[in-house]
């Protein structure tokens, strides 16, 4: 049976691309990308609307395999 390790990665976007490479070339296979936690509090508009906080940093979702 095989079993997995996993890792949790912050990305910065303007590095995106060679954060992904780094991890692949050290066997780990991206899982997904999700957005960050909100940076900030909400806000309100003029008119009392609310705005919600912008998102954090893209944080990417690696796992590969453990060795026997």
């Amino acid at each position: 049976m095989i079993t997995w390790e996993y890792a949790t990665v912050p990305l910065m976007v303007h590095a995106t691309k060679q954060i992904l490479d780094n991890w692949g070339s050290d066997g780990w296979e991206l899982v997904t990308v999700l957005a960050g936690a909100p940076t900030g509090a909400p806000s309100t508009t003029p008119e009392g609307n609310m705005v919600p906080p912008p998102p954090g940093n893209p944080v990417a979702y690696f796992k590969r395999p453990i060795g026997d």
